[in-house]
């Protein structure tokens, strides 16, 4: 598994842990990014945080910091 943050510009993964607590984790999860949803990273910030991906049909922005906290199974 790796993390959100190390997949590059295009790739895929299936989220299969969330390494959050407390509020962060009630924000992530409102956000749609629970285990077993498919994230695909689109863009990322000049300076590499923040990043854009794709979930459940929609786009979003997350900080680097976050995305390091959400493991992934590579597709």
């Amino acid at each position: 598994m790796i993390t959100v943050a190390k997949l590059k510009v295009g790739e895929s993964g299936i989220i299969k842990k969330v390494n959050i607590d407390g509020d962060a984790l009630i924000r992530i999860n409102e956000m749609g990014l629970t285990e077993g949803a498919r994230v695909t990273v689109k863009k990322r910030a000049p300076l590499g945080d923040p990043l854009e991906i794709t979930t459940r049909g929609y786009s979003l922005c997350i900080r680097t910091g976050d995305a390091d906290k959400i493991f992934v199974e590579k597709e």
